[in-house]
């Protein structure tokens, strides 16, 4: 097929430059570009440049960049040899394979994980004048196709008109160098913040992964609090400014926010110092790792013209001063028939958005995340520590702050609490302190804490500790709500061990079928890889086989059961045990296909298995084969790579009586044969021509540059595995296995 001919702009490219043409800043153009764009664009160690006042290229976003390289590469001067420059000077996209990056910048990993060609380097250009480059890594196996570089130029070409954009309304145009064009400058602080004060909002900033909310000084006023003598501050606990009654909504809404990711609006009363009640906006923003896991929130509040009647004109104390026991407050507050309703189903729609949150976790270490990632936060807990009964003891499972400051102090707070634990959990009976006062705001000293008993079923299965850095009183309703709480925690976590315990027993089944390693055999040299599924019970029925054969021939297996569970993965130990027979008995490619497909049809099974059985002479080169149903084995040799041809019948088990017809060829000495099973080249939304192209192009550069490897045969073929499956790692997701077999005729110099 002609990979040089033009194809008209998919709806995912279409709405990828909608979304670029509306983006606000470098980082979120970059952004759309990760996630909107191609999906063979993988992010890790992309980048954005702008040109600054200096003319110097100056780092303005990047996705999975290391530190030494930020530090390295954060200022390039556009005379240098760096890939930015050069694709800026030369007005073209500049592509480097991981050889060139691991040649050209030591030290550095930059190629590895991507494929066969690392990173494509843009120039921002508009109306002629350079404004700044984009590099993107991309998982291309070999030489990127030509109407891949236009969809990444045109991409290119709508970020430089937004940035132009941007830039045009964020300083006046000035005087400079032709063809050269200033970067945006920083906003100064103080605009920006007369900017926020003139719309009536308070801006604010929450750290997810230590737990930390910052409000400036407008906000503070908004909910009728001292606001802080200059700059930003750290905002009270939302218990001590939000309505109880609001109080469960704001944390079901903000529970559903961290779940879904970006945009969200809340609104919700608050109640100032002198008693009046308040009704706030919220606007914000979730921001998202590159695992998808919330970090960071940011956004504005803004006020209501109104206030409603004051709920304790003498301004006592009303933080956290929920209902207790039904009785109503002495300020005036509503009474509890009209107040209760609103609460129970406040904090229902919290469970309801708890709920929801576990229940799209599958293994355990999902379960945790979502506990860290948004029940924590919802709940405006300091910190979260979760223990596992696991042969009769509770052991913890993880910390609560992922990559936070206070990693050390948690694993110490584990240590402090897990006398309270086992005792809560003896009792089944959850337990409540509210210390007040003596908390000292670290993760050692709580404020407030509850240890929840976690049963289901009437078995123990574990202990929840969630801690508070400040003040916090447990009424009736809020202790019922996490005794439910901790039921559906442990729930979830029942359902989650036993899915973990069944997947690791299928993978333990799966690791038996294959071979532990590849023997070694005179004459060649070998390499194997294998990757499960990441869906279903990510397992499933691809394997692969080297036989040592009489006369000393070697017979290559390759195979691929239907199905992704543990029914094809025992069929397809039976299969590779039959194969493995039926070709040491001496007989050939085409014979034993035919024997094995006989016994896939006796089997009691419905499914069905494509293979590939190749044998080589290692001495006279010798090549023999015949396939069913399975994608042709490829031959690498000089530079180039093409699939050989032989003719397949259909897959085992289809047609029992039908035959297979047996091809022969040679392998000269140094030439390489690949085979693998169709989860290697296969996209979701791809061609699977194209797919394969694109992998004979990355293999074909491989041999152009198998020279310079050291180590000799054995480390080459260890190199291109890796490349080839690392590859497949970095996709989204991967709905088939991977099986991937590599041997190598060695030449008469090297043989064993």
């Amino acid at each position: 097929m002609d990979l040089t001919s033009d194809r008209p702009a998919t709806r995912t490219e279409l709405r990828c430059v909608r979304l670029l043409l509306r983006a606000g800043s470098a980082a979120e153009l970059l952004g759309v570009v990760l996630t909107e764009g191609p999906i063979w664009i993988t992010g890790e160690g992309s980048a954005l440049y702008l040109l600054d006042s200096d003319g110097m290229l100056r780092l303005a976003a990047s996705h999975g960049l290391p530190e030494w390289a930020h530090e390295r590469y954060g200022l390039v001067d556009p005379a240098s040899d760096l890939p930015a420059a050069l694709a800026l000077r030369r007005r073209e996209t500049v592509l480097l394979s991981p050889e060139q990056t691991r040649t050209d910048y030591p030290n550095t990993n930059v190629g590895r994980g991507t494929g066969l060609v690392a990173l494509a380097v843009l120039p921002l250009i508009v109306d002629g004048d350079a404004i700044g480059a984009l590099a993107l890594a991309l998982a291309h196996r070999g030489t990127v196709p030509r109407r891949d570089i236009d969809t990444l130029e045109t991409l290119a070409e709508a970020c430089a008109h937004r940035l132009s954009h941007l830039i045009d309304h964020v300083q006046a145009a000035a005087p400079v160098p032709e063809g050269i064009r200033p970067s945006p400058q920083p906003v100064d602080p103080q605009l920006l913040s007369l900017a926020v004060r003139a719309a009536g909002a308070g801006a604010f900033e929450r750290d997810l992964v230590t737990g930390e909310t910052t409000w400036d000084a407008r906000a503070y006023q908004l909910v009728g609090l001292a606001p802080p003598e200059r700059g930003t501050a750290t905002a009270p606990d939302l218990s001590r400014v939000v309505h109880p009654e609001d109080l469960p909504d704001l944390q079901a809404g903000i529970a559903e926010a961290l779940a879904a990711g970006g945009p969200y609006r809340l609104s919700y009363r608050v109640v100032r110092a002198d008693g009046t009640v308040a009704r706030v906006d919220e606007s914000g923003e979730v921001m998202l790792d590159i695992h998808n896991r919330p970090v960071r929130i940011a956004g504005l509040l803004t006020g209501r013209d109104h206030t409603e009647r004051p709920e304790r004109p003498d301004g006592a104390d009303r933080a956290g001063q929920a209902d207790r026991g039904g009785q109503a407050d002495r300020g005036g507050r509503s009474a509890p028939g009209d107040a209760e309703p609103a609460v129970a189903g406040a904090r229902t729609a919290l469970l309801l958005a708890l709920t929801r949150a576990l229940s799209r976790a599958v293994t355990v270490r999902e379960v945790t995340t979502a506990l860290t990632d948004i029940a924590r936060p919802a709940l405006g807990a300091a910190s979260v520590v979760l223990d596992l009964i696991d042969e009769g003891r509770l052991l913890p499972v993880s910390p609560a702050v992922y990559g936070g400051p206070y990693r050390n102090e948690l694993n110490r707070l584990h240590e402090l609490s897990s006398g309270v634990m086992e005792h809560a959990l003896a009792r089944a009976t959850p337990l409540f302190s509210e210390p007040g006062g003596r908390g000292g705001g670290s993760p050692l000293t709580p404020a407030a804490w509850a240890v929840l008993p976690l049963v289901a079923s009437g078995r123990q299965v574990g202990s929840c500790l969630i801690t508070f850095a400040t003040e916090r009183v447990f009424g009736r309703e809020d202790r019922t709500m996490y005794s439910a709480f901790a039921g559906i925690l442990a729930q979830s976590l029942e359902r989650a061990r036993l899915y973990d315990i069944h997947h690791h027993r299928a993978s333990e089944l799966q690791r038996a079928m294959l071979p532990r390693s590849l023997p070694r055999l005179p004459g060649i040299a070998s390499a194997a890889r294998y990757l499960p599924s990441t869906e279903g019970m990510q397992i499933g029925g691809d394997w692969y086989d080297l036989l040592r054969l009489p006369d000393g021939r070697v017979g290559l297996v390759i195979g691929d059961v239907q199905g992704h569970n543990a029914e094809a993965t025992a069929v397809m130990g039976q299969l590779r045990s039959g194969l493995r027979a039926y070709a040491t008995d001496g007989n050939d490619a085409a014979a034993t296909l035919t024997r094995t497909s006989r016994l896939l049809a006796e089997l009691d099974t419905d499914l069905f298995a494509t293979c590939l059985y190749l044998t080589l002479d290692p001495l006279t080169g010798e090549l023999s084969g015949a396939r069913a149903g399975h994608p042709p084995p490829v031959r690498i040799s000089d530079g180039k790579a093409s699939e050989i041809e032989l003719p397949g019948g259909p897959p085992l088990g289809v047609e029992p009586g039908s035959g297979y017809p047996l091809a022969a060829g040679l392998l000269e000495e140094g030439e390489t044969v690949l085979a693998y099973t169709d989860g290697l080249v296969e996209v979701r939304d791809e061609d699977y021509d194209e797919s394969l192209a694109r992998m004979l192009g990355g293999l074909e550069l491989w041999a152009r540059q198998t020279g310079e490897t050291r180590g000799g045969p054995d480390a080459a073929l260890e190199r291109l595995a890796d490349l080839l499956t690392l590859n497949v790692t970095e996709r989204n997701s991967r709905p088939d296995d991977v099986a991937v077999l590599l041997l190598h005729r060695l030449t008469v110099g090297v043989r064993d």
